[in-house]
């Protein structure tokens, strides 16, 4: 019989944390190995990073982007320094290109999933923006993402939003830094040939509601998604983890584990 992949949840304390821990409950290719949380957290059943480490296949990492870049290194150096280091499935969002790097060099030692989004309506959403994008010239159609989430994200615009804005601009050819407008204030003047916006909404309990909107002087089309229950996410990273058994080093997404690349 196949042994269960052993998880720990980083950041077990919070609303995602604590999501991944009931979905594993329900699970039996997988399992709960350890809990952890920031080192000034509280509870019984929590143990230290390094013991999480040390006790997992995989950890599943919904906190911020230092500690998730922190974890990385930290993982990488086991790989280094013991017979044992865990793979890593990051869903931490707002990184800073140093703190992706850091994550991309500890990728060298050990296996590392991270997306902004695990969701599998999302990332079917990417494919068809990618489409949409590639046929509808930019002299005619804009394209601008919407995102709205709950008032205690403090990313913004969301991780899934520039993934669906790197997906439309992959679409196009060009690269989302030569394209993106995230700032609207004032007489900004008319909207650019070929700009992709971004629109962000924060307020209430919005679990998490995206939209890519192409439009041209006459019609206009909308691609959407939203998320209903935070619980898919959970389920997506759970899907991501066990995924990992196996894998070698290196830095993979969603798409990866959904099969739609490599």
């Amino acid at each position: 019989m196949t042994q269960p992949v052993k998880i720990a949840v980083a950041g077990a304390l919070g609303r995602m944390g604590q999501a991944v821990i009931q979905t594993l409950e329900g699970r039996h290719d997988v399992v709960l190995a350890a809990r952890f949380d920031r080192p000034d957290a509280e509870g019984d059943l929590l143990v230290s990073a390094d013991a999480a480490l040390a006790a997992a296949d995989a950890v599943i990492d919904f906190t911020l982007p230092e500690a998730s870049a922190l974890l990385a290194e930290a993982a990488a150096a086991r790989a280094v320094h013991h017979a044992h280091a865990p793979a890593l499935v990051i869903g931490s969002t707002g990184f800073s290109p140093e703190q992706l790097a850091r994550i991309e060099k500890a990728a060298q030692k050990v296996v590392i999933v991270r997306s902004g989004n695990y969701s599998l309506g999302v990332n079917m959403l990417m494919g068809l923006v990618r489409q949409a994008a590639a046929a509808l010239p930019a002299s005619e159609w804009d394209i601008e993402v919407f995102e709205a989430h709950h008032k205690r994200k403090v990313d913004a615009p969301s991780g899934t939003a520039l993934m669906l804005g790197e997906a439309a601009a992959e679409g196009r050819g060009v690269g989302l830094g030569q394209v993106a407008d995230r700032a609207r204030d004032g007489v900004t003047g008319p909207r650019k040939e070929g700009a992709i916006g971004f629109s962000v909404v924060r307020g209430g309990g919005i679990i998490g509601e995206h939209s890519v909107i192409f439009a041209g002087e006459s019609e206009s089309l909308t691609l959407s998604h939203s998320a209903i229950d935070r619980g898919l996410f959970a389920r997506g990273a759970v899907a991501a983890a066990a995924w990992t058994k196996g894998k070698p080093p290196g830095l993979y997404d969603m798409q990866d584990v959904l099969g739609f690349t490599r």
